[in-house]
């Protein structure tokens, strides 16, 4: 079985943390408890989720993770647009993180679709 670093979703997700680490440099000091951290914890707990689930034994099981990824990208994006409409990230930044986070979303949708399957496979496509 391939290890979770073989998943695209995994290292796209990776990619989006990374950026948001940097963008959220720039957030004001007042919010380095607040949104700043916030957003950073739901963007670790999107490839940490797949990487945790991928580890598990079951299709089942690694489908909850799956589903706890996607709920973390959701409070994401929600996230960059609270920052956004508060002025702390520019409006292309946040079109950027917003169209990783969407593609993130849809290749978690088909890890999820792969785990709810009965398939023959042991492991998802990369």
């Amino acid at each position: 079985m391939k290890g979770h670093r073989d998943l695209i979703a995994w290292r796209k997700a990776m990619r989006l943390v990374t950026d948001i680490y940097r963008v959220t440099r720039t957030f004001p000091r007042e919010e380095t408890y607040g949104l700043t951290a916030q957003v950073r914890r739901a963007a670790i707990s999107v490839p940490s989720n797949l990487a945790e689930g991928h580890g598990r034994t079951s299709r089942k099981e690694f489908h909850q993770f799956i589903a706890h990824a996607r709920g973390s990208l959701v409070e994401v994006e929600t996230q960059l647009e609270i920052a956004l409409n508060l002025g702390h990230l520019a409006k292309d930044a946040a079109a950027s993180l917003l169209d990783q986070a969407s593609e993130v979303g849809r290749l978690i949708n088909g890890l999820m679709l792969w785990a709810e399957s009965d398939a023959d496979s042991l492991t998802p496509d990369s």
